[in-house]
């Protein structure tokens, strides 16, 4: 059974896979933060980090076949920005014929460029990152084990509801349903919450059977290998960068 660590783990032998985790996943926070703090009316900036993620994708050898059609996920965001324009309030501006609030052109633009950055930036860590290397490296962090073992146990897991959802599908088709009819809108909302019903049970089992076999609560640290002073600095150039750029667009505002 393919696992949430093969469907976002890209396996490679770069500096950037042989960075401990600890270090990868601060310096992806302080870049979110340092992209998330940058002035929405600006252009520049954005397409200065927008290189430096192309630099690190050629790095680390993802490709873009791969990294595209996992930006997906932000689509309900872009939606939703799409939309701003047209319903914000004043000033306006006329675009193409168009009668456009200038506020929300703005905001439409630093939803859709800072949520894509922001998602690259989560995939780059989760493409050079397997599931084996996160306990050890949340916990060098000091993150409360709690969420150590819910994150963990989250991305282990999220699987056997994907496998489930699959196996449910193919049951309705073999019934002769076609889920991609809007008639079958009643039958797609029963199938929700029966597939509640069924990973709440199959998450009972799956925890009896780690109880079974040892389990304490707390997520074991595979004895991954702590970052050195090289590899922190070396994790921190991308992150010193972005602030720098934020800093920059700050200060040329």
């Amino acid at each position: 059974m393919s696992t949430v660590s093969h469907r976002l783990h890209l396996p490679g032998g770069s500096p950037v896979h042989r960075t401990p985790a600890e270090a990868k996943i601060v310096c992806a926070v302080i870049t979110v933060f340092a992209v998330v703090a940058t002035p929405r009316d600006m252009f520049w900036p954005f397409a200065v980090y927008a290189a430096g993620l192309l630099v690190v994708w050629r790095v680390t050898r993802i490709p873009p076949r791969w990294i595209a059609p996992r930006l997906l996920i932000e689509m309900p965001f872009v939606v939703l920005a799409i939309l701003l324009p047209f319903a914000a309030g004043e000033p306006r501006t006329t675009v193409f014929g168009l009668s456009l609030s200038a506020t929300g052109v703005h905001a439409a633009w630093g939803i859709i460029a800072k949520g894509s950055i922001g998602v690259g930036v989560s995939l780059t860590v989760a493409a050079t990152t397997s599931v084996r290397e996160l306990p050890g490296g949340l916990s060098r962090l000091h993150v409360p084990g709690m969420i150590v073992t819910i994150v963990v146990l989250m991305l282990r897991y999220v699987d056997v509801i994907a496998d489930e959802a699959a196996r449910m599908r193919v049951a309705r088709i073999s019934r002769g349903d076609d889920p991609r009819t809007i008639r079958q809108i009643g039958a797609t909302a029963r199938g929700v919450g029966s597939l509640f019903l069924r990973s709440y049970e199959r998450g009972e089992r799956v925890h009896l059977a780690m109880l079974s076999r040892g389990f304490t609560g707390t997520i074991i640290d595979f004895d991954t290998p702590k970052a050195t002073w090289r590899q922190w600095i070396f994790s921190c150039v991308p992150a010193s960068a972005a602030l720098g750029v934020c800093v920059g667009a700050w200060i040329a505002r």
